[in-house]
């Protein structure tokens, strides 16, 4: 067997040739490691990629920081446009609610004009039953009404009650007789026949009625026919 110290002796020799084998193969390593051409167009390639990458994702991210601000323009444009919206669709509201209520008042009013002057043509119809009941009961002389004569005189008694009574129709349904003598002339209630100077009479009054009047609930329905006292 060898010694201790051969061993030790071959140790060292083997140690220094693995040495110098090193040594020898550092120059070959260090040119096989050296950048070639096409690697530095390689690393420049994948360096602009790299930063082509940084300025896509910086533009990105910038694209996302101006995005609310352009979002909250937005939607304050569609604010403005709901408010206008909102304001023209209020306004076209009250106009046709109030032009619905305006309907209503007028269609109210012509109902109850209908209702008051639907009797209107009646009533013109009545009023000559009216005016020949009056002729008749002028048309008889007082002094004929007497016991003497009963027939005359109860003849002449039911043509009162029946034109009193057909007043009290009139004035029921709202027909009031109009009978000027003596009143201030009223282009809207009289039809003047003619003027004349009537001593005691002041001018612009009614003289003489000819023909009575009617009012239906305020209206004229037919003007009183007289005649008015002329200035001197």
């Amino acid at each position: 067997m060898l010694s201790t110290s051969a061993v030790l002796a071959l140790v060292a020799v083997m140690a220094a040739l693995c040495v110098s084998l090193v040594r020898r193969s550092l120059p070959a390593l260090a040119l096989s490691f050296r950048p070639t051409p096409r690697t530095r167009l390689l690393c420049t390639a994948t360096k602009q990629k790299n930063n082509g990458q940084n300025l896509e994702e910086d533009a990105g991210h910038s694209e996302q920081k101006t995005d609310p601000p352009s979002t909250e323009k937005t939607l304050l444009e569609e604010k403005v446009k709901l408010e206008e919206q909102l304001k023209e669709a209020t306004e076209k509201y009250k106009r046709a609610l109030a032009d619905t209520e305006n309907l209503r008042q007028r269609t109210q009013k012509l109902v109850e004009e209908a209702k008051l002057y639907g009797i209107q043509a009646f009533c013109k119809d009545l009023l000559e039953v009216a005016d020949i009941l009056e002729k008749a009961t002028q048309s008889v002389p007082k002094e004929e009404v007497s016991e003497d004569n009963p027939h005359l005189k109860n003849l002449y008694e039911g043509l009162v009650m029946t034109q009193v009574q057909i007043q009290k129709v009139f004035t029921k349904h709202g027909l009031l007789r109009l009978d000027p003598v003596g009143a201030r002339f009223d282009p809207y209630e009289h039809e003047a026949l003619f003027h004349a100077p009537v001593e005691g009479k002041e001018p612009g009054t009614v003289a003489l009625v000819n023909k009575v009047g009617y009012k239906l609930h305020g209206r004229t329905l037919r003007p009183a026919l007289v005649g008015v006292v002329k200035g001197a």
